[in-house]
């Protein structure tokens, strides 16, 4: 692997590739096939949401590694389904040693999808989140040019905290604008720059 000035690394494949991709396998393949492709279904994007929450203050390689045992254990991330969860489900979800258990992030999780339910009687949530599509998306080009926020971003954390969410801050949100499509941030030299068919 060579690397350069620009946050980029070349792989033996010859695909350039920001550095928090290129080392771990599993955030190679993460960054290779899913992010930044375009998410448009409520379940997807739930899911999605879910886990931008829990990943807050850790690593995303821990939450891809427990990304299995986080859909065993909130039904597939079935908003219908979590929506229903009561006070056993959550006593279930502390005892699990496969997910985070962090009692705030839960309950957290139990309530947007109580909230994403509600939003499917004015469009849904995959409607909601795709109107902060910007006009334009980042054209990084080294890994310090990459925005943490936007002003979308800080639009749609308030939305969706109107809305009844929580653990939707801007940063958080950005990051899962990144994550399903709504904005581009791959570096300009990356293979993946513009693989998303949306930008």
């Amino acid at each position: 692997m060579s690397g350069s000035a620009d946050g980029l690394v070349v792989g033996e494949d010859g695909l350039a590739r920001p550095v928090w991709a290129s080392r771990d396998p599993l955030l190679r393949e993460y960054y290779d096939s899913e992010w930044g492709m375009p998410v448009r279904d409520e379940q997807g994007l739930f899911e999605r949401l879910s886990l931008e929450a829990f990943q807050s203050g850790l690593s995303w390689a821990t939450i891809l590694r427990k990304r299995p045992a986080f859909r065993r254990a909130f039904a597939d991330f079935d908003a219908d389904a979590v929506a229903g969860f009561g006070d056993g489900d959550v006593a279930r979800l502390l005892e699990d040693a496969a997910i985070i258990r962090n009692r705030a992030k839960i309950l957290a999780t139990i309530g947007n999808a109580q909230a994403t339910r509600h939003l499917r009687a004015e469009g849904g949530l995959a409607e909601l989140l795709w109107s902060f599509q910007p006009e334009r998306t980042p054209e990084p080009r080294t890994t310090e040019d990459v925005p943490s926020r936007s002003p979308e971003s800080v639009a749609a954390a308030k939305e969706l905290k109107s809305r009844g969410f929580s653990f939707v801050g801007p940063t958080t949100v950005f990051a899962l604008m990144e994550a399903v499509g709504i904005v581009d941030t791959h570096l300009l030299g990356s293979h993946r720059r513009g693989t998303s068919g949306v930008w």
